[in-house]
């Protein structure tokens, strides 16, 4: 079984035993295939898959990647806030959300996180993640992070339904990130990662053309943080931040016409700490993201420089808006309720959801808990769990 995507978020899911294609926010469309040779459709279908329906789909306006679990958030704690913190970014996994939050953090700290993916599926999908930084007295602030995507197994079939095998597919991403503080109140900072798929094991032939299942490629960010310097009420409260995130080149599994563009993404927003006393913080977050990516009227991708621009032809109603709160007690900071809404057009995908979350800190120890309602009846995104690990350093910003 693997999936694609119909906006930011994998929700077609390819199941091989069955031959079909479902889409659970478009409609749950499910339209069966012929009966032909099941190599053909390994290689049309993760190959090409994404180009045909993005003509199937085009009048409900769905935007199509490659490898979208790069747009999966790694923070269990940002993602009990209703995915909103371009505008905090202060720990490990600002690495995501913003490299430049690395430039206001010193110390050292790592973060891993395990979620089921896709719970509804029922499939053995899982996303795993490890993040971790390290302040560099005199250069800034380091980070590393491994992301991957287990797509669970499938099965070998030929023209006459005989199992050939098993196999098994993944995603995942190496990257690492700097941030530097280049002014008292702004910092920059960039990501770069190397990016594997691999769908099917081995080479396939389709009529005169032959390719695989795997594709890799290289991306990198670009990003800034801003907290203005203000005195009395103000002061160290309000934040500002901005992330280009997954610029790079198409992703090729079968030929170069048939690639695909990386979800290249911006994401801005707001925090502030609208609370703050020895043992009381109450801080809101607000972000918006867009998918800078385009496809022409016969389905093909623009590059990635001109996407950037010519995406905003799509509308604002390509943004989506995340919304959230946290509230943390104790001296030092002991135990935190998060809450949190998403919103996605219905024209572009229609995801939306309340998130909740719970955190806690002993000593340099933290644990963190997340919980997705979605708003539709039987979303395949509803009850996703997140589950969190970290050795944390207080660091400088807005926690």
């Amino acid at each position: 079984m693997v999936w694609f995507s119909c906006k930011t978020n994998p929700i077609f899911v390819f199941n091989f035993s069955r031959q079909s294609i479902i889409c659970f926010q478009c409609k749950r469309q499910n339209f069966e295939f012929m009966n032909f040779s099941m190599k053909a459709v390994l290689v049309l279908g993760l190959i090409g898959l994404n180009l045909v329906w993005n003509n199937v789909l085009q009048a409900q306006n769905t935007i199509t990647t490659a490898v979208p679990f790069l747009l999966i958030s790694p923070d269990t704690r940002a993602n009990g806030m209703g995915e909103a913190n371009v505008a905090i970014a202060d720990n490990a996994n600002a690495m995501f959300w913003n490299p430049a939050g690395l430039g206001y953090q010193r110390g050292f700290d790592v973060s891993l996180t395990h979620t089921n993916w896709l719970p509804a599926f029922n499939a053995d999908l899982f996303y795993d993640n490890v993040s971790a930084k390290y302040h560099l007295p005199g250069y800034g602030t380091f980070a590393l992070g491994i992301t991957y995507l287990n797509l669970g197994e499938s099965e070998y079939t030929d023209d006459k339904g005989q199992s050939k095998g098993i196999f098994k597919s993944y995603e995942f991403a190496v990257a690492i990130a700097y941030g530097v503080r280049i002014h008292r109140f702004l910092a920059v900072g960039t990501s770069i990662r190397y990016i594997h798929s691999s769908l099917t094991p081995s080479s396939v032939k389709v009529g005169q053309e032959e390719g695989s299942g795997k594709g890799s490629s290289i991306s990198f960010d670009m990003a800034a943080m801003f907290r203005p310097v203000f005195k009395g009420y103000l002061a160290d409260r309000l934040s500002l931040g901005i992330n280009i995130s997954n610029i790079g080149p198409k992703m090729t599994y079968f030929d170069e016409a048939q690639a695909d563009p990386l979800p290249t993404n911006l994401k801005f927003g707001a925090a502030f700490r609208a609370y703050n006393d020895d043992f009381n913080k109450l801080t809101v977050a607000l972000d918006f993201n867009k998918l800078l990516v385009k496809r022409n009227d016969d389905g093909d991708a623009e590059g990635v420089l001109s996407a950037m621009f010519s995406s905003w032809g799509d509308g604002f109603e390509t943004i989506n808006v995340g919304l959230g709160a946290e509230y943390w007690y104790g001296r030092p900071s002991l135990f935190a309720i998060r809450g949190g809404y998403f919103y996605e057009d219905p024209d572009y995908g229609g995801r939306e959801y309340w998130t909740f979350g719970v955190g806690v800190r002993v000593f340099k120890f933290g644990v963190d808990f997340s919980y997705l309602s979605a708003l539709e009846e039987d979303h395949p995104l509803d009850g996703t769990v997140r589950f969190s690990l970290a050795y944390y350093v207080p660091t400088a910003g807005l926690r």
